[in-house]
């Protein structure tokens, strides 16, 4: 096996069994089991990378939902910018106005 697959499978697999710990228990966090999904796909895009490189085979998760760098640009930037909205400084009137 290629050095290459074998350590992006490696990680694939590490991120897989984070991923099933994290959502597998009684509680379940929203943050890391969304921090754990990322993981997972960024393993499996690293995989599916290293697979095209050294075959020229297509990537072997074909089918599965994939988010492309702009979208997941435009979506961190408005997960920000409603974060910075709901936890920033609060305006209260002027005193003149009550």
């Amino acid at each position: 096996m290629s050095k290459k697959i074998d350590a992006a499978l490696k990680d694939l697999k590490k991120a897989l069994k984070k991923h099933a710990e994290v959502v597998g228990g009684s509680a379940v966090s929203l943050k890391k089991s969304q921090r754990a999904s990322a993981k997972v796909a960024a393993a499996a895009d690293a995989y599916a990378a290293a697979v095209q490189a050294k075959s020229g085979l297509g990537n072997p998760f074909t089918g599965m939902e994939t988010l492309d760098d702009s979208t997941r640009a435009s979506l961190s930037a408005e997960r920000d910018a409603i974060k910075k909205n709901l936890t920033g400084p609060i305006d209260l009137p002027a005193r003149e106005a009550l």
